[in-house]
């Protein structure tokens, strides 16, 4: 199919089947690589950011735990400092919008000292593991839930508000906390400083508010950037799939082209407006336009009408036509063509135009009649044979009559001008016969390696007093480094002398004879005859190796067929071109070596 006509139809359907040929397993492939890299970054991002919420909470929660300890260790120093005052810097502290209390607790956690007085006293729910230390001096945290079912993040650890006091000055210390708890109706005497923890309670709402806005952020963002991956891995496959597919495109064009272009028979194709889109040099050849003048015109204007009617035929019978037409090309000639022509579907049964096959029967047909003719010829070859051996016995008697009658009669004049008579037409009737045996016969080929321009110059001299005596020049051109050929120099001199003959009586007593040698293919060779004497007809020229067809008034037609017989068992052909009136030229074409014979390589134009 023509790759114009194949390019239409895959530019149609690719708008329709492009993603419908993807394999499921493309997409889900994908997706199974994308998804798990995707799904493991979102939970590493959402795991980081509330790790460090996590972090800023903590943060926040020591920083007011050194904060308040900075305060006590203060209102210490001042000697200032008694229960009333921690419970106000504790109310004070407080009071910020994201803390939800403060208190100091002992180790069994009883509640001493509370951002709301009513919590004093109470039991605080305290670090298991803490019981374990004598102090809690690293700030931990955890996640508790308050009266109201509400999350808190807790950061606790002991409540130091000055180690040196507790170092040096541990009894003033002791007396200072022990004030503070005589200002608490909970005062028990086996509390003492080191055993005091501070919990501080930060409302989780804004944060956790924020990390679920992150967290949705972060999951949006996951999923859009798994789409992007996604479209990307299908656009990079579609695209990688598009070049591999442009690549087969190109190699199917290129062989596609190649083919189409060398193909020995002509090509056209048609689109469903009736208009030419694709033709090959071999059709431009057999229609004689070239193919910009055909391309995109319309069938109907530059296709032979017997052509265009086959296009009709197929619309009307939906069925695929072989036949042998005779078509007219241009205003004279008329050549006979084979035809196939079909209609042009798609898989999907699109219609999308016709195309046309075309082949020349010119040189089909002159096969055909080639091969009658031999097939004739041989017939009467062997009729021939029989018929010249019956006719050779009673030849042999007439003359030997006829000798007879000359002898006893030698002394009538008149008898002996009819004895000879009878003897010379009883030869030339034997000579007849001879030829007619000769041609009946295959002819066997004793082939030696021959000297070629040897040999053409020894037939030459046979007939150079013939030509000085017709006023006839000779011209020989020979080619130099002329390789030896395997060839019967008997028969192909006498094949030389017969055309020699030939165009000696052509000129008809003065002219020019001009014979060239030349290489032919590898290691053949190329003869030439030229005459310039009167030529042959056109109507003639096609029967000049016929048996019997002669134009000379006492020539027998058996020299040529003679010549062509011994051409063809050489495996070689002999071409004729003559012009009446301007001459003609006969040009035998021998291989180095003779194979197996053709059937009647004769070509004549």
């Amino acid at each position: 199919m023509p790759f114009a006509v194949m390019r239409r139809m895959d530019q149609k359907k690719k708008k329709t089947t492009t993603l419908e040929g993807m394999s499921p397993w493309v997409i889900i492939g994908v997706l199974a690589v994308l998804l798990p890299i995707f799904a493991l970054m979102t939970y590493q991002i959402i795991y980081l950011q509330k790790k460090n919420t996590t972090r800023l909470l903590l943060e926040k929660g020591a920083a007011l735990i050194r904060s308040f300890e900075a305060g006590t260790r203060t209102g210490m120093i001042t000697r200032r400092w008694n229960g009333s005052q921690l419970q106000s810097l504790l109310s004070e502290t407080a009071q910020q919008n994201d803390i939800d209390y403060i208190l100091v607790a002992d180790r069994n956690g009883t509640i001493l000292a509370h951002n709301d007085p009513e919590y004093i006293g109470k039991i605080h729910y305290i670090d298991l593991e803490s019981n374990d230390q004598s102090t809690i001096s690293e700030t931990k945290w955890r996640i508790v839930k308050n009266n109201e079912g509400k999350q808190e993040f807790e950061v606790f650890r002991s409540f130091l508000p000055d180690t040196y006091f507790m170092t040096h000055q541990r009894n003033t210390y002791q007396m200072m906390i022990n004030q503070w708890l005589v200002s608490h109706t909970y005062f028990t005497d086996n509390i003492t400083p080191s055993s005091l923890e501070i919990y501080i309670g930060l409302d989780m709402r804004a944060v956790e508010e924020a990390v679920h806005a992150d967290t949705r952020y972060i999951v949006l963002m996951a999923m859009v950037l798994l789409l992007i991956g996604f479209t990307g891995m299908i656009v990079l496959f579609l695209s990688q799939r598009y070049r591999a597919t442009q690549t087969s495109l190109s190699r199917i064009k290129a062989f596609s082209d190649n083919l189409v272009e060398h193909m020995p028979i002509g090509i056209i194709v048609i689109d469903t407006h009736a208009r030419i889109v694709s033709c090959n040099t071999v059709a431009e050849r057999l229609l004689h336009i070239p193919s910009y003048h055909l391309i995109d015109q319309p069938a109907m204007e530059h296709l032979p009408p017997e052509l265009f009617e086959q296009i009709e035929c197929i619309q009307s019978n939906k069925t695929i036509i072989e036949k042998e037409l005779l078509c007219d090309i241009g205003f004279s000639q008329r050549i006979p063509v084979e035809l196939i022509a079909s209609a042009l579907y798609d898989e999907h049964r699109n219609f999308h135009g016709y195309v046309l096959l075309l082949k020349d029967l010119t040189e089909v047909q002159a096969l055909r009649k080639e091969i009658d003719r031999s097939q004739r010829l041989a017939s009467i070859g062997s009729l021939a044979a029989g018929v010249a051996h019956e006719i050779r016995n009673p030849l042999s008697s007439i003359k030997g009559f006829a000798t007879y009658f000359k002898e006893r009669y030698q002394h009538n004049d008149n008898d002996v001008e009819i004895s000879t008579i009878m003897i010379q037409e009883v030869d030339r009737l034997n000579r007849v016969v001879s030829q007619l045996l000769e041609l009946a016969r295959p002819i066997s080929i004793a082939g030696t390696t021959t000297n070629i321009k040897t040999l053409v110059r020894d037939s030459i001299k046979v007939i150079e007093q013939m030509a000085v005596e017709k006023n006839i020049h000779i011209y020989t051109q020979f080619a130099p480094n002329l390789k030896d050929v395997f060839i019967d120099k008997d028969r192909l001199s006498q094949t030389l002398l017969n055309l020699y003959l030939n165009a000696v009586e052509a000129m008809d007593g003065q002219g020019e004879l001009f014979i060239s040698l030349s290489p032919y293919q590898e290691s053949g060779i190329e003869i030439q005859i030229s005459d310039n004497g009167q030529g042959i007809d056109e109507k003639s020229l096609g029967h000049i190796f016929d048996p019997y067809y002669t134009s000379k008034p006492s020539g027998t037609g058996l020299g040529l067929a003679i010549v062509n017989n011994i051409i063809e068992a050489h495996n070689g052909f002999i071409l004729v071109n003559s012009t009446r009136g301007k001459g003609t030229t006969f040009t035998i074409r021998l291989p180095s070596k003779p194979q197996e014979p053709q059937i009647n390589n004769i070509f004549v134009s």
